[in-house]
């Protein structure tokens, strides 16, 4: 169900108006799409608050009463503050309930990667949102992927993801979502060293790949 959102236009343009509205519990921006034009606007923070803090997020679906005129809405885009992390601006895109709509969706990792932990890898999760298709009511909160059968070595591609009924997405299916990444602990560990001989300092890095760190443990074991 969508939560309904007061809007108010008329806002001055500039920034010394929009600091001055933040500074009143306001948040200025904009209303745009379904080829009407664009609106500036301001809505009360506690209000947009409360609509954001649902299980959906950022991708709640939002009846937006601009001067009497409702419409649904999502988030399109929300600036925040670098340091304080408060909301400076915020970008509404008007949708058609029964059209498609791209929206970027979180990907959630969900479990432990056990194998990658215990051979002293990393988890790299190089895609933290999955651009999707779906109708407004369709759009998820986030999209969940296990990683308990994680191992080094091992790539999650965009294909594998697990997608809702009535999602889908125009992403490079073979895009990477997370890997299983060799470290200089694993090769060596791989390689037969003696954990407690690992230095916790080091890792694969400072011009150094999991690669040549195989060849160096490899020389080692060699010379034992």
């Amino acid at each position: 169900m969508a939560l309904t959102l007061t809007a108010e236009t008329g806002r001055a343009a500039g920034s010394r108006s929009s600091s001055r509205l933040r500074a009143g519990g306001q948040v200025p921006g904009v209303v745009y799409g379904l080829g009407r034009d664009t609106v500036a606007v301001t809505v009360p923070w506690s209000d947009l608050r409360r609509a954001l803090s649902t299980e959906a997020g950022l991708n709640a679906l939002i009846t937006l009463d601009v001067d009497g005129q409702r419409d649904l809405a999502i988030v399109k885009d929300l600036q925040r503050h670098p340091v304080r992390r408060s909301v400076l601006h915020i970008d509404f895109l008007r949708v058609d309930p029964d059209a498609l709509v791209a929206i970027d969706v979180p990907i959630v990792l969900i479990g432990e990667a056990k194998q990658v932990e215990n051979r002293r890898g990393v988890v790299d999760h190089p895609l933290k949102a999955l651009t999707v298709l779906a109708k407004p009511s369709d759009i998820p909160s986030v999209i969940e992927l296990t990683i308990d059968d994680l191992d080094i070595g091992v790539t999650v591609t965009v294909a594998e993801l697990a997608l809702p009924d009535g999602v889908t997405t125009e992403v490079d299916p073979d895009s990477p979502v997370v890997t299983g990444m060799a470290t200089r602990f694993s090769v060596q560990l791989d390689h037969g060293v003696d954990p407690s001989e690992l230095d916790d300092g080091e890792g694969v890095g400072g011009g150094e790949t999991a690669e040549s760190t195989e060849a160096e443990a490899a020389d080692e074991t060699d010379a034992e």
